[in-house]
């Protein structure tokens, strides 16, 4: 325990590093820069760095980068050495204020969705100093944003940190009229991991896992999840033994990685961090994938982060719970124990409620990736329509004051079990909904839409600029009222009244659900190029423009990535599978058919003795090798009527509805002939190989 405590955020250049290594009036220059958003004169950014330099030295370093997110979904980095040439022949140690401040890349090889040509290639990052800076694999990692010449976003961490000014700016204001001066709010996040580890020999042997990240082919086994025997089940050596080198690796990055388990299927498992900052618990999501990935390998298994890497079993999400709190430590989003009299928490819960109802196209499409797209509405991910739960205690508050009437309060009732010597506890106000894409859990919110693999900047980019908007709203109602106390209770009242269709505390897998969200008039965006339809429409280019967050430029820059991203993960994927189906599975299957023919031929002509199986089996496979072969030919067809298309949405749309189809009918003729070939005949690791790979 204790080598753990002394352990723990080692590798950061954190608070506590920074007061006992700068100057104390440097140390509270950093910390009015971090608390406060205050800018560093070069002339301290020169200390700090020195002091940083001489850190990451003692730690093993030789290398600093300048580590970012461009829009490619993962981190980027190019390391640079701190030696110098020192006049004699020899080297010295530096690193300077300008070089910890500013960096430079080659934006043209990044995407940006037209805002850049290729030739202009300058782009800048800048050092993010309210993300501490931390050593790994001895090199100095500098968090930083990402813009272009013209100081453009290029970048998850730009719009984010303008989200995060944007509902702290609003936020103030509400809270000013509650009496609250000189309070910074916080906007908090926990982002609990899915993924799957399989042995690598099995991804070594497809091409699909290794080229995609999911299967593209492959027959259910006899076994998958039915027995729920694996969720929270004893966790395997193996992947206890990653488990406890992942988190020695973690915890010394200073993340704060609390939970691990079995998830529902097979090979599937979960890690779980507690809240931290937004900006922070970006980052540290997006280390956590990367070192998921690296730690695996080491014990000869791959981390599969893909929505959905196999057919037939759950895929794997990303829980973000988001809150909002002070920096005095007050959770906005806490009810109390009196809900009702708590008119501040309600305010800010009816500025949720209104965020999300106004913007739960924007919430949908922060979310929206090809991968995804497989998981959504599937038995184990949250339905594509947007709706939020509440349990019963808040529903039924907001019920009496929709209608003016007195609410009596529920008393904490205890949890009974039954067996005497089993201690009784406080029951907590309402049950949990796995099916709500947007609940509330007690005090904050749990948005279960996003993917594993995705960075969970875009989703609280949209729920933090949502939310500023509704504050706004709110605060430029209030601040001018003559009776604040009356004004409050109205507005409540009425944003209770004109949003109360995104609540919805039933099941969601309901099949009713999705005709009784259209009856309400919310969106069912079923697929990405559906929801990214949506994007620009004007009243989301004006909420992002409102807030500063996205100008209409970056906005239609981030449409054309998201849609291009969209088309070649799924012409990856359909190359893929006709390369996998022409160059094995098909000479595979004709090679079995003939060998029953043989086998028949001499059953038949020879011993004179029955061969139904034979002849039958041949038949059918000899159609389905027809039919696999016939739709590989219709498959290259819809990818190249696909490209055909000279706009962007237009080709996504093609990809969707043509070339995804043409891939389910192959995938289902393709299986169906794994499930009949011996499996030293066919030539891919089954499902059973790969789900029950590691022990």
């Amino acid at each position: 325990m204790n080598d753990v405590a002394n352990r723990f955020a080692a590798k950061v250049f954190n608070r506590n590093a920074m007061r006992q290594r700068l100057p104390k009036d440097t140390y509270k220059e950093m910390l009015r820069c971090i608390d406060e958003g205050k800018r560093l004169d070069l002339s301290v950014a020169n200390i700090v760095a020195n002091a940083m330099k001489d850190w990451a030295i003692e730690q093993g370093a030789t290398h600093f980068t300048h580590w970012f997110q461009p829009m490619t979904g993962i981190t980027a980095e190019k390391h640079d050495s701190f030696i110098s040439p020192s006049g004699d022949s020899g080297v010295i140690m530096e690193f300077s204020g300008k070089e910890l401040v500013r960096g430079e890349s080659d934006a043209s090889s990044f995407p940006s969705g037209g805002l850049r040509s290729t030739f202009e290639a300058r782009g800048y990052t800048a050092w993010d100093p309210t993300s501490f800076a931390f050593i790994k694999d001895s090199v100095l990692y500098i968090p930083t944003a990402f813009c272009s010449y013209g100081g453009e976003a290029l970048d998850m961490k730009t719009p984010l940190l303008r989200s995060m000014e944007a509902i702290n700016r609003q936020a103030v204001r509400v809270l000013k009229l509650f009496g609250h001066e000189n309070i910074t709010p916080v906007v908090t996040v926990g982002s609990e991991q899915e993924y799957f580890l399989v042995d690598q020999s099995v991804v070594d042997a497809r091409e699909d896992l290794m080229m995609t990240g999911r299967t593209l082919l492959g027959a259910r086994p006899p076994k998958g999840q039915e027995l729920d025997d694996h969720y929270f089940g004893v966790i395997k050596p193996r992947v206890q033994a990653f488990m406890k080198e992942l988190n020695d690796e973690l915890w010394q990055l200073g993340i704060l990685a609390k939970t691990e388990h079995n998830e529902a299927a097979p090979a599937q498992h979960e890690l779980a961090p507690i809240f931290t900052s937004v900006n922070i618990s970006v980052d540290h999501n997006q280390l956590t994938m990367e070192l998921m990935q690296k730690v695996a390998h080491r014990h000869g298994m791959v981390c599969l982060l893909h929505e959905k890497p196999f057919e037939g079993v759950n895929g794997s999400g990303k829980h973000n719970n988001w809150s909002i709190a002070t920096s005095t430590g007050v959770n906005l989003l806490d009810p109390g124990t009196t809900p009702f009299e708590n008119a501040q928490f309600l305010l800010f819960l009816c500025a949720v409620i209104k965020a999300v109802d106004d913007y739960q196209d924007l919430l949908r499409i922060s979310v929206a990736t090809a991968g995804n797209d497989h998981r959504l509405g599937m038995n184990e991910a949250p339905p594509a329509v947007v709706s939020m739960f509440l349990g019963d205690e808040l529903t039924e508050v907001l019920e009496a004051i929709e209608s003016e009437s007195s609410y009596g309060g529920r008393d904490r009732e205890q949890m009974k079990i039954g067996v005497d010597v089993l201690p009784r506890f406080p029951k907590d106000a309402t049950d949990r909904n796995r099916t709500s894409p947007f609940a509330f859990t007690g005090n904050k919110f749990e948005f279960r839409m996003p993917g594993s693999s995705a960075s969970i900047a875009k989703p609280n980019i949209v729920i933090n600029t949502a939310v500023a908007e509704s504050l706004r709203q709110f605060a430029d109602q209030l601040e001018g009222a003559e009776d604040f106390t009356q004004a409050l209770h109205d507005l409540i009242r009425d944003t209770i009244k004109a949003h109360k269709r995104i609540l919805f505390n039933g099941n969601g897998y309901d099949n009713h659900w999705p005709q009784e969200a259209v009856r309400r008039g919310l969106m069912n965006l079923p697929s990405t190029p559906e929801a990214l339809a949506h994007l620009l429409d004007d009243k989301n280019v004006a909420l992002f423009e409102q807030h500063h967050v996205f100008s209409a430029a970056e906005l239609r820059s981030r449409y054309e990535i998201l849609l291009e991203n969209y088309i070649k993960i799924i012409h990856i994927e359909a190359q893929t599978m006709m390369d996998m189906v022409s160059r094995n599975i098909l000479p595979a299957v004709s090679g079995f058919s003939a060998k029953l023919c043989e086998n028949a031929k001499v059953k038949s002509e020879v011993a004179g003795v029955a061969c139904g199986y034979e002849k039958a089996r041949c038949r059918e496979i000899s159609r389905l090798t027809d039919e696999i072969y016939a739709i590989c030919s219709t498959l290259g067809e819809a990818m190249h009527h696909a490209d055909a298309a000279e706009d962007t949405l237009e080709r996504a749309m093609r990809y969707k509805d043509d070339v995804i189809g043409a891939m389910d009918a192959l995938r289902k003729a393709c299986d169906a002939c794994e499930a009949m070939t011996p499996d030293d005949q066919w030539p891919y690791p089954s499902y059973t190989d790969m789900l029950f790979s590691v022990k």
